[in-house]
Formats: structure tokens, C-alpha cells, sequence
């Protein structure tokens, strides 16, 4: 499986892609330096919302991703695979269900529960290993919630801490999906339907949802 490859969603040929990556293409810059700059360009630059859903396949282009100032994990998860692969830098999406136990009335008044699914984040192939990292929360969110924002070393799963910094639960991971060499878009809607039945109702046709 080639996972430095284009495709129709990780479109890093793009302008928009290569505009994102344009301050890393240098030579004196390591993969690994590249990589951590470019995670917290996009840990940072993108602010996280996981209120809008859309399972429109237009709306999983990293060109198209780019141009948003906002996004919710797989969104962010999709511009930084597409900036790595253009990079030259394996990396891969890697989805999982989680439990957030911070600042929850909204996310539970609109979708019902405390649990995210499918939370996105990525594979990243480094100095002979595949290292999980998380460019989901940028840091106001994390100053928000009493986190301190989630770091990459280039060598370490950089993933969400299971307590904030004066100790109470922060996020617990429940399931583990897998990665993908691609948006995985039919399993990541049916996924959402069975968790989120309330939201959909039964017309399928209707595929955007601002909560």
C-alpha cells in the first residue's frame, strides 16, 4: 500500500495543499522536523468544531478542507495526511470512538451522548515506525479545558490524555476502527447513523447537519 499517494480526497497537488506545506519544503528540514511543524500548523491553524456533519464526499477534500478556518477531527485529521504525503512522509487516517468528559452540555444536548464517533486522527510513518498523533484540538481549546495542548515529538504516540491537569477525567478511547488508506466516507456515515439515530431520522438523502 503506497499511503504517499494522492487521491481524490488527500488532493495535496492542489494549490491549497501546497501553499500549506510551502514553509517546510526546505532542505536543511528533516522528516521529522517537517512533520512536527507541520502538526502544530495545522493543530493550531484550523479551529476545532465538531457541530457541522457532512457526509457529502466534496466536503473531505483537503483542498477543500484548507480554505475552512475551522474543521472537527477527521477534517483536521485529512489536511495534515495530505500536507505529510506531499511531503514524502507516509501517513494514513486512523478513526476510533471516544468518550469526552470535559465541557460536555453541548456536545450531549446535540448529539445525545458524551461519546464522539468516528474520531479521527493519523498515522504518521517515521524513522521506521507508524506513531499516532492528534491535531484535533488546538491550543485556546485546550487552554479552554484545563489540558495542556498535545505535543509530538516525531518519535511518541502523541494522543488524547485520559485526565486534565488538576486530575479529573478528560477523554477515555472505547473503541478502536482501524486505519484506512482513504476516507473511509460509507463507513464513517453508517458508523455515525447507528450512534446518532436521532439526528438523521429516516431520510437518507439529507447528509449535512449543523447542530
Amino acid at each position: 500500500m503506497d499511503y504517499t499517494a494522492a487521491t481524490y480526497y488527500f488532493d495535496y497537488e492542489s494549490d491549497e495543499i501546497q501553499e500549506l506545506i510551502q514553509e517546510f519544503q526546505k532542505e536543511d528540514l528533516s522528516l521529522k522536523e517537517k512533520a512536527k511543524k507541520l502538526y502544530l500548523k495545522v493543530r493550531d491553524g484550523y479551529r476545532y468544531d465538531p457541530y457541522f456533519l457532512s457526509f457529502s464526499k466534496e466536503h473531505y477534500k483537503a483542498s477543500y478542507l484548507a480554505k475552512q478556518p475551522k474543521g472537527h477531527c477527521i477534517d483536521k485529521s485529512v489536511i495534515l495526511i495530505a500536507g505529510l504525503r506531499a511531503l514524502g512522509i507516509p501517513a494514513r487516517i486512523h478513526l476510533a470512538k471516544v468518550k469526552n468528559h470535559i465541557g460536555v452540555e453541548r456536545l450531549t444536548e446535540k448529539f445525545g451522548t458524551n461519546e464522539l464517533t468516528p474520531h479521527g486522527m493519523v498515522d504518521v510513518f517515521l524513522e521506521g515506525k507508524w506513531i499516532k498523533i492528534t491535531p484535533a484540538f488546538n491550543k485556546e481549546l485546550c487552554e479552554w479545558c484545563g489540558v495542556t495542548p498535545l505535543q509530538f515529538d516525531g518519535e511518541n504516540d502523541s494522543v488524547f490524555q485520559e485526565f486534565t491537569e488538576k486530575g479529573t477525567a478528560f477523554m477515555e478511547y472505547l473503541e478502536d476502527y482501524g486505519h484506512f488508506n482513504d476516507v473511509p466516507l460509507e463507513f464513517m456515515e453508517a458508523n455515525a447513523r447507528v450512534h446518532y439515530p436521532h439526528i438523521f431520522g429516516t431520510d437518507k438523502s439529507i447528509r449535512e447537519f449543523r447542530l
